[in-house]
């Protein structure tokens, strides 16, 4: 029996999780830091059960799917060594960096990954708060690990340990690294190669400067390999993180929460304009979250660009 899945990855963490948890709840009351709200933390629960319904029911078709192609996999292994996990959690890692630009990039994905974005709080339990419709899709992501050799477990539990470490990086309580000495130089290696609750910070913070940034959930040198980096600047030079979305939700209904988003496409896409030809249509389902024909809206690049030009 194979102990690497990924169910034996999140049966440790949970209790682990879940002081952390505590731990973070009861500083966060001692300090009056106002990070947990009990409406918010019980979405984050709810969306939590929803993504472990789907993932229950889309168990059995994605291991189908995922097994057809490593039936065609293009390397055979001898054993499960060293190098072997090291390209498992590599692999995984980098293909989730690419799944995570195309959430951000095309506003169809945006759709299902905005969830994750949607809580105007930054705490342990938003790591919970899980883009649930990903389930359906996830898997198609893994395929170029698979043809490789890397077994569909393996990956699976490969994801889910990256997945916890960025679980635990959804907190404010781990400040950046501002330490001198030994102390703080190995620090600054290690937030060079790895994602710290500094970087993540910023990639749910909704300031304009921060907007699709460090993209990472267990190494952060995707992002500094392809652009998408972005250090937390002091708060006192530039201004509060805010989290959430550029346009904070109104309705936080249980329906609208995980569909908000396809609502608002499905208005853009159906806007009565009748010179707007089906092309354009369809670029407010495919193109970037933001995007409009008339200038109307802006995406994310366009804000900072503009930024730029007014910080010259």
């Amino acid at each position: 029996m194979d102990i690497f899945t990924h169910q034996n990855a999140y049966i440790w963490f949970v209790p682990v999780c879940a002081l952390a948890i505590g731990f973070e709840m009861y500083f966060s009351y001692k300090r009056k830091a106002k990070n947990y709200e009990f409406k918010d933390v019980s979405t984050n629960v709810y969306f939590a059960l929803v993504n472990v319904l789907l993932d229950g029911l889309m168990y059995a078709t994605s291991f189908v799917v995922m097994n057809f192609f490593y039936d065609y996999r293009f390397i055979d292994w001898e054993g499960t060594g060293a190098l072997y996990w090291i390209i498992a959690f590599v692999g995984q890692d980098f293909l989730y960096y690419i799944h995570h630009y195309v959430d951000h990039h095309s506003r169809f994905f945006w759709a299902v990954h905005v969830t994750h974005h949607n809580s105007e709080y930054y705490n342990i339990s938003t790591g919970f708060r899980s883009p649930v419709l990903q389930p359906f899709y996830r898997f198609m992501f893994l395929i170029p690990l698979i043809l490789i050799g890397i077994h569909p477990l393996h990956i699976m539990f490969a994801y889910a340990m990256n997945q916890n470490y960025g679980t635990l990086c959804h907190t404010n309580f781990i400040k950046k690294n501002n330490r001198k000495g030994v102390a703080g130089f190995l620090l600054r290696i290690w937030e060079y190669i790895f994602v710290t609750p500094s970087h993540h910070r910023v990639h749910h913070a909704s300031n304009i400067k921060y907007l699709d940034k460090n993209m990472g959930m267990f190494l952060i040198i995707w992002d500094r390999m392809f652009g998408t980096f972005q250090a937390e600047e002091d708060e006192m030079e530039y201004e509060k993180l805010k989290f959430g979305l550029t346009k904070p939700l109104e309705d936080k209904g249980p329906i609208n929460i995980i569909f908000h988003e396809w609502k608002e496409i499905f208005k853009d896409f159906f806007q009565r304009k009748k010179h707007l030809p089906l092309g354009t249509r369809l670029k407010y389902v495919f193109m970037p979250p933001g995007w409009s024909h008339d200038g109307s809206s802006q995406t994310s690049k366009e804000l900072q660009r503009e930024l730029r030009k007014e910080g010259n």
